[in-house]
Order: structure tokens, then C-alpha cells, then sequence
């Protein structure tokens, strides 16, 4: 009887059939109730907010995107860990797998990316030696080296819309759970081709002729919607016109604003490079906690 007492202040709205083991096993379910769900699909929300958000695209505003990105990837990372998705996803192997290979192309994508930075800095700094030097001739090999970077940059943007097509996640498991980790898998898509095709715009180089400036009137609204604004500002056309001035003598004032926006833009390439290493980081360990789904 004390211990019928003491149930009764414990829950006073008690009936005579027990409810309690059923309230546990409903907090249990990980893919309606689980906070770690909630709180991924208002962060993709907020992501997909995020891609029409500015009138102008800067670099500050893709390293927000980039960010964004690392923070759903760590709370997929997170969701992955609980029993209870393991009981939820282990019975859709195939549908892993094919998560799994779509992962391995994020990082394998993120992996060349970082590789092509690093070339990029070491290109700007030879660049800038140069100019100081006024030994303009090794000029032309940095303007050779900084369009091929924008035509590998431009095959990443391929690469990763490709990967989108490829590897839907449309697998047979809770509702909420596969929306969240399809969106999750669009939305890595979708802040990769801003960061790909932002940065390679500005240093794809254009031809003077007539069919040249009718690609560049037609494709005029585009490159301004998607270019980034500091890749933008230092151009091959800028840079080129900075540089023609210089061998037909003029003032050292032009040389000091070449040299000033192509310093600028060495910081914004380094805040990128941080921000999408953190990225690069992010997908691993989300890769590796599929695995696990997988393997346990």
C-alpha cells in the first residue's frame, strides 16, 4: 500500500492500467521525437534560406554558406551515432551505400579543391613578387596558371551537380529521418556549386572577338548573380588593364592598387580555404558514422 501511495503522488493523474512503459518507448524513437532531428531540419531550413539571402554574393557571405553546411553535416554526424537510427537505417543497406558513395565524391571533390587553393596562393604570391619586381614577363605565365584554375574549378561544379543526380536518398525508413538526410545530401550540392562556380567565373579569361562579346553580353546576368564580388573585382580584365598600363609606363599608383586588390583577394581565398576544410572534416566523419550504420 506505501508503494501504491507513493506512485499516486508521483503521477496523480494514475489510472488502473499502467502507461508508463509505453511513454518510455515513444521518447525512444529517434526519427519523431528526437531533438537531434529537429534541430537538423531547422538548420537545413535555414540553409536553404540562405542561397537567395543577398543582393550581392561576397566571399563573407560564402564562408556564412560554408558554415551553415558544416553545422547540418555535424548534426547528421551526431544523429547517426544513436541506437536508435542504427535500428531505423540498418535494414536499408543499399540506399547506405549509395550515401556512402555520394560522400566519398563530396570529399574526394573538397580534397581536389583544397589542392587547387594551395596552388592558387603560391600563384598569387610568385604574382605579386613580380609586380614589385616589375619583371612583368612571368606575368603572362600566372594569367596561364589562374585560367587553368578556373577550368578545373569549373569541372568541380560538374562533378558535384552530377552527384546530386546520381544519389538520391529515397530510402524506405521513418518519413522525417530520410527527408532530413536527402536534404542534407541537396543542400551539400547546392553550397558547393555556390562556392565552385563562384570562385572559377572570375578567372575563366575571355577572348576580345566579336563571338567573345556576344558570350559575354549573353552570359552578363549570370556572371553577376553567381560570381563572388572580390573574385569580381580583381578579374583577369582588371588585372590585365593594371598590368598594360605598367609596360607602357604608367603611374606606380596603378601598380600599388593591382597590388592592393590582389592582397584582398589572398585573404578572402584564405577564409575560403578554412571555412571549407572545416567542411571537408565535417563530411568525413559523417562518412565514417554511415560505416558504421553499416558495419555494427
Amino acid at each position: 500500500m506505501v508503494a501504491n501511495f507513493r506512485r499516486s503522488l508521483s503521477f496523480p493523474n494514475h489510472s488502473s492500467k499502467p502507461r508508463k512503459p509505453h511513454h518510455v518507448r515513444s521518447t525512444s524513437l529517434p526519427c519523431r521525437s528526437h531533438p537531434l532531428i529537429s534541430l537538423l531540419k531547422d538548420h537545413n531550413t535555414l540553409l536553404k534560406s540562405w542561397r537567395s539571402k543577398p543582393d550581392t554574393r561576397t566571399s563573407a557571405w560564402l564562408c556564412d554558406g560554408l558554415t551553415r553546411l558544416k553545422t547540418i553535416q555535424d548534426y547528421l554526424d551526431d544523429l547517426l551515432h544513436l541506437p536508435q537510427t542504427h535500428d531505423s537505417l540498418r535494414h536499408h543497406s543499399d540506399s547506405i551505400e549509395n550515401l556512402l558513395e555520394a560522400f566519398l565524391r563530396f570529399i574526394d571533390v573538397y580534397g581536389i579543391f583544397q589542392t587547387l587553393v594551395l596552388a592558387l596562393k603560391q600563384e598569387l604570391s610568385a604574382a605579386q613578387v613580380a609586380i614589385r619586381r616589375k619583371d612583368y614577363s612571368k606575368l603572362d605565365c600566372y594569367l596561364k596558371a589562374i585560367n587553368k584554375f578556373g577550368k578545373e574549378m569549373s569541372k568541380l561544379v560538374s562533378t558535384v551537380r552530377s552527384i546530386g543526380n546520381s544519389y538520391a536518398w529515397v530510402p524506405d525508413c521513418d518519413a522525417q529521418l530520410a527527408e532530413a538526410i536527402g536534404d542534407v545530401n541537396e543542400l551539400t550540392v547546392l553550397v558547393s556549386v555556390a562556392l565552385f562556380n563562384g570562385i572559377s567565373s572570375a578567372f575563366l579569361s575571355r577572348k576580345s572577338t566579336w563571338m567573345g562579346m556576344r558570350l559575354l553580353n549573353k552570359r552578363k546576368r549570370v556572371k553577376v548573380e553567381e560570381g563572388i564580388e572580390e573574385f569580381q573585382l580583381v578579374g583577369i580584365e582588371s588585372l590585365l588593364l593594371g598590368l598594360r598600363k605598367k609596360r607602357h609606363g604608367g603611374e606606380e599608383e596603378e601598380v600599388k592598387m593591382v597590388l592592393k586588390r590582389m592582397h584582398g583577394l589572398e585573404d578572402c581565398i584564405v577564409g575560403i580555404e578554412v571555412c571549407s576544410e572545416r567542411v571537408f572534416r565535417s563530411l568525413i566523419n559523417t562518412r565514417v558514422s554511415l560505416l558504421n550504420v553499416l558495419t555494427k
